[in-house]
């Protein structure tokens, strides 16, 4: 839901950005700012820089910056309605319902119920857990060398032997059997009527990215089957769009994360110091949560089991990673199973060094192709490089083929000049999308910065800074005068704040929730403008600024207006004549 103006300023404006962001990261002042290390990027001297009086801050080192919604938005990775609530529950504003009808509140009103159920029953199986009766339950997870710090922080559990132990507790507190049943929580069949989904197990409540309980796996307390149960798929938990310990690892900040098979390799890895570790939910990786990963990282590590299970897992994972547009890296556990095993065996510096040498997964999905040949037949051996020639083609672009293709002809032993002849020969079938060259054999130029932009920058950044220049602007330049999209958004917002007296930069944020967009703003909002020393350098400067947007808007408005338009005539003459005496205007600066 897109809030009003108003609600998402009053929001806005009842939270102080130092306030807030001082929650999160360590700020001390220095001058008019506050500065602290950035909780985006890895430094060791603060470039971070929080404005009370623009409501904004700035990262001088990785260029990140907005307003109080957008640093929420990237540190706990919220969208801009979430950032919304979560503030306005900070400062006690009430925002209207999505949606009135009555289906829709009766929607949104299950969904809070069922979560609360659920709340309820993960209560329920942590207070079991500490009976007598969950006695096996507490020594299983001390098996594991689990610590009690790690049970409680992920919240385990016990599920009695009793069959309908939790539904009787939970009808104790009024909840109806249907909901109950909805919640997953519990089946019915004639011959056992309403009887508990889960007993005789230890419980792990599956939480989603705000931490909310909307599930829970368990695994059986002796032979029994099936060895792990998850809970079905309900209103609140879809397995696929979900992963085991996301709401911490997405707050790790290490730059990756990593996703194993089982929740126990996600709770001893957490508990080994590696809380970027997360786990699917009984189901092969899905697109789904890679989508969701992409939220919070660009590169996944793959730490499946090593056995042949394993390998093929991390196989599919590779290819719906790379389909994602996330980089992945492969985990050698060898000669451990997993990742819990490997813990325990090795500890948390070795597991540390295999993270570092993570397996590249061209290389990776090589090596396991290489175990089908019988390297001592020529004919086979012959195979198997064809095989790497055929993934070779897979790189569209030459200078990534070509460094892979040096990197497998030194690895495997092969001639690099033998490689690029079949290379070719494969690219020859129109396998690889050659890359053209100009037919003057010269190199293809970058592209640059319009040109335009540049005076549009200039100004928005000298009216943040000096608000009192806006009387002679206004004069000559509106905003549809800029002929950039994003600039004549910024300069609309801000010829509104400036005209009534009620500009504030962090308010002209709230317009702009693309992450794109908001660092160019902030960046606008957080330069220093250039130095000019002089009252008539600084005139000269303002009026070559206004005459460049000036122009150029004109230009860009006659160049998508049709050439036999009949209005065109008249309004080529009138953006020259209005050129011509901004050309010869006296600009005045009284600041």
């Amino acid at each position: 839901m897109r809030y009003s103006d108003e609600i998402i300023e009053e929001v806005r404006s009842r939270n102080d950005i130092v306030d807030v962001i001082g929650q999160y990261v360590n700020l001390k002042r220095t001058g008019a700012n506050y500065v602290g290390l950035c909780p985006f990027h890895n430094e060791k001297s603060p470039s971070f820089s929080v404005s009370p009086n623009k409501q904004m801050f700035y990262c001088f080192g990785c260029r990140v910056g907005g307003n109080v919604f957008s640093f929420l938005m990237k540190y706990d990775n919220l969208t801009f309605g979430e950032a919304v609530k979560n503030l306005a529950d900070r400062a006690g504003v009430k925002l209207p319902e999505e949606d009135e009808s009555p289906q829709a509140k009766k929607m949104r009103d299950k969904r809070q119920t069922l979560l609360e159920i659920n709340k309820e029953a993960a209560k329920y199986y942590v207070y079991q857990l500490k009976t007598p009766a969950g006695e096996k339950g507490l020594k299983y997870f001390k098996e594991r060398a689990l610590s009690d710090e790690t049970i409680r922080k992920f919240g385990l559990g016990y599920s009695n032997v009793t069959s309908d132990d939790l539904v009787r507790y939970l009808k104790s507190k009024g909840y109806a059997d249907s909901l109950i049943i909805d919640a997953g929580l519990a089946s019915f069949d004639e011959k056992y009527g309403l009887h508990d989904k889960f007993w005789n197990r230890v419980m792990f409540p599956i939480l989603d990215a705000n931490s909310k309980v909307i599930g829970f796996g368990g695994r059986v307390m002796g032979d029994g089957k099936p060895k792990y149960l998850n809970s079905p798929e309900t209103m609140i938990f879809d397995k696929s769009r979900n992963l085991f310990g996301l709401n911490y690892a997405k707050n790790a900040r290490a730059g990756y994360i990593i996703i194993c098979e089982g929740y126990m390799d996600v709770i001893a890895m957490h508990q080994a110091g590696f809380g970027m570790a997360v786990a699917s939910l009984g189901t092969a990786f899905t697109s789904q949560q890679a989508s969701l990963l992409k939220r919070y990282t660009d590169l996944v590590i793959l730490s499946y089991d090593s056995d042949g299970a394993g390998t093929s897992a991390a196989l599919r994972g590779i290819e719906i990673l790379k389909e994602a547009g996330l980089k992945g890296k492969v985990l050698n556990l060898k000669p451990y199973k997993d990742p819990d095993e490997f813990i325990k065996n090795e500890g948390r510096e070795a597991f540390e060094e295999r993270i570092k040498k993570a397996e590249n997964p061209f290389f990776f999905e090589i090596a396991v192709k290489e175990k089908e040949f019988d390297m001592s037949d020529p004919a086979e051996k012959t195979e198997f490089h064809r095989f790497i020639g055929k993934k070779l083609c897979e790189f569209t672009e030459a200078v990534e083929r070509e460094n892979y293709l040096e990197a497998v002809a030194q690895r495997y032993m092969i001639s690099a000049d033998d490689l690029h002849k079949l290379v070719a020969g494969i690219a020859a079938g129109g396998i690889v999308k050659q890359s053209v060259k100009p037919k003057s054999g010269k190199p293809i130029k970058e592209i640059k910065e319009d040109p335009a932009r540049k005076p549009q920058r200039l100004l928005i950044t000298w009216l943040a800074d000096e608000p009192a220049v806006f009387t002679s602007v206004k004069k000559w330049v509106e905003p549809p005068d800029f002929s950039d999209e994003l600039y004549r958004g910024i300069a609309d917002e801000m010829w509104k704040g400036l005209s009534d007296g009620s500009f504030d930069p962090a308010k002209v944020m709230n317009h702009f929730t693309d992450e794109d967009e908001q660092r160019e703003v902030a960046e606008l909002f957080n330069t220093n403008l250039f130095k000019v020393e002089t009252k008539d350098e600084r005139e000269k400067a303002m009026h070559d600024i206004l005459y460049d947007i000036k122009k150029s808007g004109f230009e860009k408005k006659l160049s998508m207006m049709p050439s036999d338009a009949p209005e065109r005539w008249n309004f080529t003459l009138d953006g020259k004549r209005a050129l011509e005496e901004l050309s010869r205007a006296k600009i005045i600066l009284d600041t």
